[in-house]
């Protein structure tokens, strides 16, 4: 795998068409989730998709991978490319600032129920939290990705993105309760 990866590498910074349509197909569905999951509007987030991959053949001669996988490296891109269109765009959506809530001091419970009503609760939740913070809680819960890979893709530490998880959890568990 890491043969295969080091070679497309090489075929991207030859430019070599074959290798353009490799990468599109083998990171290109997990790329547009992530974009799609930051800007919802389905044209919005095609176009920050083509921006990604036009962006990242751009930049293939600066890619380390000592620093981070192809996927993270392309997770990093889209992450950026994401915010940084949002940014310019300033949508008029009210987010829910943490103040708005009150005290940290109430815990998840490790109970809660996962039935439909929940999951609805949730969902309209998470719709209220800032793009970047939906993007950590997609990256953690729906990508899998671990905390030093987020960490890459947001340009933060580890300890700052489990911090981060965490704050984000109880601001979910707060939002749910004002439902």
């Amino acid at each position: 795998m890491e043969k295969e990866t080091n070679t497309l590498i090489q075929d991207l910074q030859h430019q070599k068409p074959a290798a353009c349509q490799k990468l599109l197909t083998e990171y290109g569905p997990a790329v547009f989730r992530m974009v799609q999951r930051i800007i919802t509007q389905r044209e919005d987030a095609e176009e920050v998709y083509q921006d990604v991959f036009v962006k990242a053949l751009r930049g293939i001669q600066n890619y380390n991978p000592k620093q981070a996988s192809l996927g993270t490296w392309l997770s990093r891109i889209a992450y950026n490319e994401s915010l940084n269109f949002l940014r310019s765009r300033k949508p008029n959506i009210i987010y829910i600032d943490d103040r708005e809530l009150g005290s940290d001091s109430f815990e998840v419970p490790d109970d809660a129920p996962q039935d439909e009503h929940t999951i609805a609760l949730l969902e309209q939740a998470l719709s209220l939290l800032p793009p970047h913070e939906q993007a950590i809680i997609s990256m953690f819960y729906y990508e899998e990705k671990s905390l030093a890979d987020i960490a890459y893709i947001t340009g933060s530490i580890p300890s700052t993105v489990g911090s981060q998880l965490s704050r984000i959890r109880k601001k979910l568990y707060r939002i749910i309760k004002t439902l």
